[in-house]
């Protein structure tokens, strides 16, 4: 299973975007709509939106993840196709060296051992 992850982006990088989307605003405004067009006013709509995201993100309490990332957990999977491989009695071993060296408890011991037997 995988695990998703928003990411914020920070207080003073929101505070610079939110400057420099007034500044694309400006521009956007008094040159590109102007000049350009049905480009200069789609323009200006994207600056104002990413000033507003900026803005929201930089002087409220309230903030707007950037992106998202998802972590796949492949240890898992992994895991389960070394397992397929080995034979009952190798995974006992390993169960056993596990437990030996203390890396997993009694418990964990046991039910992972009656996990494998049930298996047979």
């Amino acid at each position: 299973m995988g695990k998703r992850i928003k990411v914020k982006p920070g207080k003073g990088q929101s505070t610079v975007g939110f400057f420099a989307g007034l500044v694309f605003c400006c521009i956007g405004l008094f040159i590109a709509i102007p000049t350009a067009g049905l480009f200069g006013v789609f323009w200006t709509v994207i600056a104002v939106i990413i000033t507003a995201v900026h803005g929201i993100n930089a002087f409220t309490g309230k903030t707007i993840a950037s992106h998202e990332i998802m972590i796949s957990d492949d240890s898992e999977f992994q895991l389960a196709e070394r397992a397929e491989r080995l034979s009952p009695e190798e995974r006992l071993q390993e169960l056993q060296a596990l437990y030996d060296k203390g890396l997993i408890t009694a418990a964990e011991f046991q039910q992972k051992r009656k996990k494998i037997i049930d298996s047979i």
